[in-house]
């Protein structure tokens, strides 16, 4: 997978997640499969529970299906699914 700024609007359910980085001490090293979004957390399957994570407060690592790992800061995907799908990246660059 090519990283482009549009992975932003990509679809993360079903992809495998770390929290990176916390405002919240207890939420760091959290990892698992992504199984369900909402406008404000991501629900994460860690070790057999489901750990609710507020998407504005943590730094996510996301691995793909090729192998590439991104890391992409909660703030940014603040929003619906889908309304991100529909919302234009500008780039920075």
């Amino acid at each position: 997978m090519k990283v482009m700024p549009n992975i932003i609007s990509s679809e993360f359910i079903g992809t495998e997640a770390k929290v990176a980085k916390s405002r919240h001490h207890g939420y760091v090293g959290i990892s698992g499969r992504i199984i369900d979004e909402t406008r404000n957390t991501f629900v994460i399957l860690h070790k057999g529970e489901r750990k609710r994570i507020i998407k504005d407060s943590a730094v996510f690592n996301f691995k793909f299906s090729d192998g590439t790992i991104v890391e992409i800061d909660g703030k940014l995907l603040v929003r619906r699914p889908e309304d991100r799908l529909k919302k234009r990246i500008r780039r920075l660059w």
